[in-house]
Protein backbone atom coordinates (compact mmCIF):
# COMPACT_ATOMS: atom_id res chain seq x y z
CA UNK A 1 0.00 0.00 0.00
CA UNK A 2 1.60 3.60 -1.06
CA UNK A 3 1.00 6.28 1.08
CA UNK A 4 -0.63 9.43 -0.74
CA UNK A 5 1.07 12.68 -1.43
CA UNK A 6 -1.26 14.71 1.05
CA UNK A 7 -0.01 12.03 4.00
CA UNK A 8 3.95 12.22 2.98
CA UNK A 9 3.91 16.36 3.24
CA UNK A 10 1.63 15.83 6.74
CA UNK A 11 4.65 14.05 8.16
CA UNK A 12 7.30 16.18 6.82
CA UNK A 13 5.44 18.81 8.57
CA UNK A 14 4.34 17.66 11.98
CA UNK A 15 8.13 16.44 11.48
CA UNK A 16 9.04 19.41 11.01
CA UNK A 17 6.84 21.35 14.13
CA UNK A 18 9.24 18.33 16.28
CA UNK A 19 12.34 19.76 15.27
CA UNK A 20 11.36 23.28 15.51
CA UNK A 21 10.01 22.19 19.69
CA UNK A 22 13.09 20.69 19.88
CA UNK A 23 15.95 23.54 19.11
CA UNK A 24 14.92 25.30 22.62
CA UNK A 25 14.94 22.11 24.49
CA UNK A 26 18.21 20.38 23.19
CA UNK A 27 19.65 23.96 23.00
CA UNK A 28 20.98 22.63 19.15
CA UNK A 29 21.01 25.96 17.36
CA UNK A 30 23.61 25.59 14.61
CA UNK A 31 22.61 22.85 12.55
CA UNK A 32 18.81 22.19 13.69
CA UNK A 33 17.54 25.60 12.23
CA UNK A 34 18.58 25.15 9.34
CA UNK A 35 16.11 22.20 8.93
CA UNK A 36 13.13 24.14 10.26
CA UNK A 37 13.59 27.98 9.09
CA UNK A 38 13.57 29.77 5.63
CA UNK A 39 16.82 32.05 5.34
CA UNK A 40 14.70 34.99 6.29
CA UNK A 41 10.69 34.56 7.45
CA UNK A 42 8.31 36.29 9.57
CA UNK A 43 8.56 35.77 13.66
CA UNK A 44 5.50 36.97 15.70
CA UNK A 45 5.59 36.61 19.12
CA UNK A 46 3.48 39.14 19.51
CA UNK A 47 1.30 37.42 22.51
CA UNK A 48 4.21 37.78 24.83
CA UNK A 49 5.03 41.58 24.28
CA UNK A 50 7.42 40.74 21.01
CA UNK A 51 6.53 42.81 18.05
CA UNK A 52 6.09 40.85 14.46
CA UNK A 53 9.03 41.31 12.26
CA UNK A 54 11.05 39.97 9.63
CA UNK A 55 14.17 38.14 10.50
CA UNK A 56 17.28 35.89 9.65
CA UNK A 57 17.44 32.46 10.65
CA UNK A 58 20.54 33.37 12.17
CA UNK A 59 19.21 36.56 14.00
CA UNK A 60 16.35 34.22 15.30
CA UNK A 61 18.92 31.75 16.79
CA UNK A 62 21.40 34.16 18.56
CA UNK A 63 18.56 35.99 20.11
CA UNK A 64 16.68 32.62 21.24
CA UNK A 65 20.00 30.98 22.00
CA UNK A 66 20.38 34.00 24.89
CA UNK A 67 16.63 33.86 25.91
CA UNK A 68 17.10 30.52 26.13
CA UNK A 69 19.98 30.53 28.34
CA UNK A 70 18.68 31.69 31.91
CA UNK A 71 16.12 28.49 31.90
CA UNK A 72 17.61 25.27 33.77
CA UNK A 73 15.19 23.13 31.14
CA UNK A 74 12.68 23.20 29.01
CA UNK A 75 10.07 20.93 27.60
CA UNK A 76 7.68 22.12 24.82
CA UNK A 77 4.83 20.29 23.37
CA UNK A 78 3.43 20.64 20.19
CA UNK A 79 0.06 18.59 19.45
CA UNK A 80 -3.22 18.75 17.29
CA UNK A 81 -1.92 19.78 14.15
CA UNK A 82 -4.09 20.48 11.88
CA UNK A 83 -2.33 21.47 8.46
CA UNK A 84 -3.40 22.18 5.00
CA UNK A 85 -1.62 22.18 1.97
CA UNK A 86 -1.77 23.68 -1.36
CA UNK A 87 1.15 22.70 -3.88
CA UNK A 88 4.58 24.33 -2.19
CA UNK A 89 2.93 26.14 0.53
CA UNK A 90 1.54 24.59 3.80
CA UNK A 91 -0.08 26.15 7.22
CA UNK A 92 0.13 24.65 10.19
CA UNK A 93 -2.15 25.45 13.39
CA UNK A 94 -0.50 22.99 16.18
CA UNK A 95 -1.25 23.34 19.71
CA UNK A 96 1.48 23.86 22.37
CA UNK A 97 2.47 23.33 25.86
CA UNK A 98 6.04 24.38 27.50
CA UNK A 99 7.37 24.23 30.33
CA UNK A 100 10.42 26.30 31.46
CA UNK A 101 12.11 25.69 34.58
CA UNK A 102 14.20 28.34 36.19
CA UNK A 103 17.31 28.03 38.36
CA UNK A 104 16.80 28.11 42.13
CA UNK A 105 18.69 31.83 42.24
CA UNK A 106 15.79 33.19 39.81
CA UNK A 107 13.24 31.20 41.49
CA UNK A 108 14.35 32.60 45.12
CA UNK A 109 12.08 29.84 46.76
CA UNK A 110 9.08 30.83 44.63
CA UNK A 111 7.42 28.81 42.07
CA UNK A 112 10.53 27.46 39.46
CA UNK A 113 8.49 26.42 36.10
CA UNK A 114 6.50 28.97 33.92
CA UNK A 115 3.87 27.42 32.09
CA UNK A 116 2.96 28.51 28.73
CA UNK A 117 -0.31 27.29 26.83
CA UNK A 118 -1.39 28.27 23.04
CA UNK A 119 -0.98 27.49 19.70
CA UNK A 120 1.22 28.30 16.74
CA UNK A 121 -0.27 29.33 13.22
CA UNK A 122 2.46 28.69 11.02
CA UNK A 123 3.30 28.76 7.58
CA UNK A 124 5.47 26.80 5.73
CA UNK A 125 7.12 26.11 1.97
CA UNK A 126 8.33 23.40 0.13
CA UNK A 127 12.32 24.09 -1.08
CA UNK A 128 14.60 21.57 -2.66
CA UNK A 129 15.69 20.26 0.67
CA UNK A 130 12.45 19.83 2.70
CA UNK A 131 9.49 22.22 4.22
CA UNK A 132 10.73 25.32 6.01
CA UNK A 133 8.80 27.67 8.26
CA UNK A 134 8.51 30.78 7.05
CA UNK A 135 5.90 32.17 9.16
CA UNK A 136 6.43 31.48 13.26
CA UNK A 137 3.19 32.75 14.77
CA UNK A 138 2.17 31.86 19.07
CA UNK A 139 -1.07 32.86 20.48
CA UNK A 140 -0.67 32.41 24.33
CA UNK A 141 -3.71 31.61 25.43
CA UNK A 142 -2.83 30.64 29.42
CA UNK A 143 0.44 31.78 31.51
CA UNK A 144 1.44 30.28 35.10
CA UNK A 145 4.23 31.93 37.10
CA UNK A 146 4.92 34.47 33.87
CA UNK A 147 7.16 36.66 36.17
CA UNK A 148 9.95 33.75 35.60
CA UNK A 149 10.17 34.84 32.37
CA UNK A 150 11.76 38.82 33.17
CA UNK A 151 13.66 36.95 35.69
CA UNK A 152 15.33 34.17 33.73
CA UNK A 153 15.84 36.92 31.03
CA UNK A 154 17.67 38.91 33.33
CA UNK A 155 19.75 36.28 34.16
CA UNK A 156 20.53 35.06 31.10
CA UNK A 157 22.51 38.58 30.68
CA UNK A 158 24.31 39.28 33.73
Amino acid sequence: MSRSWEQSDRDELVELMSRYATMSDTKEWEELPRTVFCDEFTSDFSSLGTPARTVTRDAWCAQSKRAFAGWTATHHLITNHRIAVDGDRATIRAHVRAEHWAPPEVAAGGPNCWLLVGFYDNAAVRTADSWRLSVLRLTVTYQENDALLAAAMAAAHD
